[in-house]
């Protein structure tokens, strides 16, 4: 390919990335709700570009033609809407309520996007969704990402993620779920939801479930943005901003978690010095203002508090293990469950030693929900070497390797069992 038609080919998936979001959630609120409908007219500007701008020269402001010509078709719509509405009103049927008004030409182009925007992300993020069409959805509508680039991100057939997301459009239409971020006492649950599959994505980032690469950036990337828009439009939440904090900590790892052959490197092994010490900076602040907010109890606030241990620790040995047990001590507590009580086992291992770590262990061994969870073995393997018990260590190691989706995963784990021979 040319190298100006490369460019241009790159600027303008860029511009989509950075415009669609907004534009879609435009269009939804102009279309009272409907975001089907607004994602077609999104594309079909959209295509409109792709056919003009490569002949004709991309426009000094793309984002404002989009958003015009994007209005100007919402408009076409509401209109068409209201001639509609008025025939069946003369012939004395009422089979449709009246169509909201369309908007008057003069209309600002300078709306709030921000405010659609989240708005967008409680409907993609709506609870009557499953998990997977939530995150499929989201990175759809708000990430920008085509259908083939959800599916490759998931491992997924591409006509399944094209039908999850047309399933949950349908699902959306049909529920009349509303245009907006919800009031009072029904945004702590809807909140709920929406950081939830934020998260989801930036963890399927962060450590891949599947495939050969053991990160997958372009997608922490948009969970990272997600978040940001969040805090901006709810700063009194303290969820919010830890669930920020959490995933910039996390982030500031990216560089190190791989080696120049793209194999996984555990957090201890890590050359610290290639962490993001500004994003560590921008995570311990949106802690802290998520502690002056009252959050100290919340779960996504204490992962990041764990989170932070680990960022303050310039090298591992000063890594405060102790603090982290407290932390999970108190997670645990919010959010009861077999893997946050994995996960302090392996702070108590490095706090208090192999001998109560292995004690702690025994009923999670018994646990059902961890018996195909690689995790779990890669515990028990770092337990009983630490033990001295080299071969049952091996066979832990091992068995884990076959229990993980991740070839990365797969490979640091039989590095591991290699070790023990």
């Amino acid at each position: 390919m040319h190298e100006d038609a490369l460019s241009m080919q790159e600027r303008l998936q860029a511009l989509w990335r950075m415009e669609s979001p907004g534009l879609i959630a435009r269009l939804a609120r102009m279309l009272g709700g409907d975001v089907g409908r607004a994602e077609e007219l999104v594309q079909d500007c959209w295509l409109a570009a792709l056919e003009r701008w490569p002949l004709e020269g991309m426009p000094d402001n793309p984002g404002a033609w989009l958003m015009t010509a994007a209005r100007n078709r919402a408009i076409d719509v509401l209109r068409q809407r209201q001639r509609i509405a008025g025939q069946h009103a003369r012939w004395g049927e009422m089979l449709h309520p009246a169509a909201a008004s369309a908007p008057d030409d003069n209309d600002a182009l300078g709306d709030d996007i921000g405010d659609d925007l989240l708005r967008l992300v409680f409907v993609a993020c709506h609870p009557v969704l499953s998990a997977d069409a939530r995150v499929a959805l989201t990175l759809r509508l708000l990430g920008g990402l085509t259908t083939q680039e959800i599916a490759r991100a998931f491992l997924q057939p591409e006509p399944t993620i094209a039908q999850r997301i047309v399933r949950a459009k349908r699902t959306l239409e049909r529920s009349q779920v509303a245009f907006e971020v919800p009031r009072s006492a029904e945004l702590p649950a809807r909140l709920h939801s929406v950081l939830e599959v934020v998260y989801l994505v930036f963890n399927e980032g962060y450590a891949a479930s599947h495939g050969e690469d053991w990160m997958r950036p372009a997608l922490c990337e948009e969970a990272l943005r997600l978040g940001r828009v969040l805090v901006a439009r709810l700063p009194a939440h303290a969820a919010v901003h830890g669930l920020l904090a959490l995933m910039e900590l996390q982030a500031s790892r990216g560089a190190a978690r791989t080696d120049a052959d793209g194999r996984a490197v555990l957090l201890e092994q890590q050359d610290r010095a290639r962490w993001d010490w500004l994003q560590i900076e921008r995570g311990l602040a949106a802690l802290q203002r998520a502690r002056e907010l009252r959050g100290d109890d919340d779960r996504y606030v204490l992962q990041a508090g764990i989170a932070a241990c680990h960022a303050r620790a310039r090298v591992a040995a000063h890594t405060d293990w102790a603090a982290i047990a407290a932390l999970y001590d108190r997670l645990l507590q919010v959010q009861p469950g077999p893997v946050v009580a994995l996960n302090r086992v392996v702070a108590v291992l490095r706090a208090e030693g192999p001998l109560v770590a292995w004690g702690q262990l025994q009923p999670l061994l018994l646990e059902p929900r961890l018996q195909a969870h690689a995790p779990l073995w890669v515990v028990r393997g770092e337990v009983l070497a630490r033990l001295g018990r080299g071969e049952d260590a091996r066979a832990a190691f091992l068995h884990a390797a076959r229990l993980s989706g991740n070839a990365r995963e797969r490979e640091a784990l039989l590095a591991r069992a290699d070790a023990l021979r």
